[in-house]
């Protein structure tokens, strides 16, 4: 069943993490700082909303480089859904291009911080580690027509990358809802 992004307010810090990466190494909030532009995004190997736009933000990771921080973070219950195992993750980075960070969220902890609904889910922060915008990758789902191209996304990150103000507008993400480990769900 599809889920929608809760839309945390504008404006709210990004809170802390220190999770393993599926390369074994590991990475803080802290590590991330000093970045013009930070975008977090909740993501999962079995998804087909994923998967739909998984390219894509490949692709985007590599026309911003160096100007934008990113890390994906999985959060799923990955013993009821092991195509989001750690190796399946690993799959999924080298089949999308992935550039960044891939983060194990195994206690569900961080999800729970971030308020994450679904995979997908991208919250971009500004240079104080402020939310700036929350919501879809473009308007692609599996089954629409719509280009995979990253047009919600985009204008917000070139925003924050030149100083200006991030578009109000803001459509929530859609995708499959987090997989919580059984009496983990969110209250």
């Amino acid at each position: 069943m599809a889920a929608k992004s809760f839309m945390v307010p504008l404006g709210t810090p990004a809170p802390a993490f220190d999770l393993t990466a599926i390369d074994g190494g590991s990475v803080s909030l802290e590590d991330l700082k000093g970045s013009p532009a930070t975008l977090v995004v909740f993501l999962s190997n079995h998804c087909p909303y994923v998967r739909h736009i998984e390219s894509g933000l490949g692709a985007l990771a590599r026309d911003y480089g160096a100007r934008l921080s990113i890390v994906a973070i999985c959060s799923n219950d990955s013993v009821n859904y092991p195509d989001d195992d750690p190796t399946h993750l690993a799959e999924q980075a080298a089949r999308a291009g992935f550039t960044f960070p891939y983060l194990l969220d195994d206690t569900q902890d961080v999800a729970k911080a971030y308020r994450a609904a679904c995979t997908p889910d991208f919250f971009l922060y500004d240079s104080q580690l402020q939310l700036a915008y929350r919501g879809e990758f473009d308007g692609a789902r599996p089954g629409n027509d719509v280009p995979v191209t990253g047009a919600s996304l985009r204008p917000a990150i070139d925003a924050l990358l030149d100083g200006g103000p991030v578009p109000e507008r803001q459509n929530p993400s859609l995708g499959c809802g987090v997989k919580w480990k059984p009496g983990n769900e969110p209250v």
